[in-house]
């Protein structure tokens, strides 16, 4: 019980002593520490006292495209432990190919009386896609909120990060170590943040290296968001005379180094990769990953607050809040090579 309160009291940001109190019912303890208290218990997987047990506020469903980019369960905490902390219980629902589509998971959620959604990269973010699904589940009184994505055409709040100025830093950081043939490797042309990330390192290469439109677009290469998908593209570009490659995902990244061996070539020595997301344990690849940090706590609690704003009846605004990413540099770039 000892290390057990002491795992609860750092959770919750307070002593041992005011865990006891609040486990045993003890008056003088403020109500937020209260539910502080409460709410690590739930995060570390106790049990609550049954006399401290409450009606759970209500299930909210998160709907992710899939769990094996190690960015998509990161986000899934970040959004569960910030729904528990608000009483809510979270209910993970994900697509996994020949699995349920976006549309069964939300009938499924609906089904079940969610009290609202959260979708990360769905269909909202495939310009492709039909948008009326978004106002036909508006029009059940469910409240939702896209993350990773956007439409005019959708009424909701949308969490972004900013993947526009995530390619200037990456092209600005390969250009400062002397790259000037810098490929970029995205996903499928129809999702809106590969759209954003195009149009950022296009206007970064024309203005950094002084590139045409032409010779900007001639070093965009289109793959998967996987590992495979990035050794693919990366393979194009390295052929191409890219020294530098910078990915849509650390997945891809990953996938670009291993590129680079298979052609005989040293990253960073030969050449320079850019990841995207920073997702857990990426420092520790051989070598450390460079990447643009995706600011996955930032957006996942705001993903909540405006859910919650959406599900008590004060509508957060319907428009597109955006975060910042970061640059963070590690060993897998290095200066370019000299002329």
């Amino acid at each position: 019980m000892t290390a057990r309160l002491a795992d609860i009291a750092a959770q919750a940001g307070v002593s041992e002593a005011t865990v006891s109190r609040v486990l045993n019912g003890k008056p003088g303890v403020a109500s937020a520490t209260r539910e502080s208290v409460l709410a690590a218990l739930d995060v570390l997987g106790y049990e609550r006292p049954v006399r401290l047990r409450r009606l759970s506020a209500g299930l909210v469903g998160l709907i992710t495209p899939e769990l094996e980019n190690p960015i998509f369960p990161a986000l899934a905490q970040v959004i569960g432990q910030a729904l528990t902390r608000q009483g809510y219980t979270p209910v993970l629902a994900t697509q996994t190919p020949g699995g349920s589509t976006e549309d069964e998971l939300t009938e499924m959620l609906v089904a079940r009386g969610v009290s609202g959604i959260i979708f990360v990269s769905g269909l909202h973010a495939d310009t492709t896609a039909d948008m009326r699904r978004y106002e036909q589940l508006r029009a059940l009184g469910v409240p939702f909120v896209l993350v990773d994505g956007f439409s005019p055409k959708v009424q909701a709040p949308f969490i972004s990060p900013d993947d526009r100025a995530a390619m200037r830093l990456a092209v600005t950081h390969l250009a400062s170590l002397g790259h000037t043939r810098i490929g970029l490797a995205v996903g499928p042309k129809r999702f809106v943040p590969v759209l954003r990330k195009i149009e950022g390192f296009r206007s970064s290469v024309q203005e950094r290296l002084g590139l045409s439109a032409e010779e900007a677009d001639d070093l965009v290469q289109h793959s998967l968001y996987t590992l495979e998908g990035g050794q693919a593209a990366a393979s194009a570009l390295i052929e191409r005379g890219c020294t530098a490659v910078v990915c849509a995902s650390d997945m891809m990244a990953l996938g670009a180094i291993r590129a680079a061996r298979r052609l005989g070539l040293e990253v960073p020595r030969d050449v320079s990769v850019v990841g995207f997301d920073d997702s857990p344990l990426i420092a520790f690849t051989d070598p450390p990953l460079t990447t643009i940090r995706k600011p996955v706590t930032a957006m996942g609690q705001a993903a909540v607050r405006a859910l919650l704003e959406e599900v008590g009846g004060t509508p957060a605004p319907h428009s597109e809040f955006v975060f910042m990413p970061e640059l963070v540099v590690r060993g897998s770039t290095a200066s370019g090579p000299r002329l």
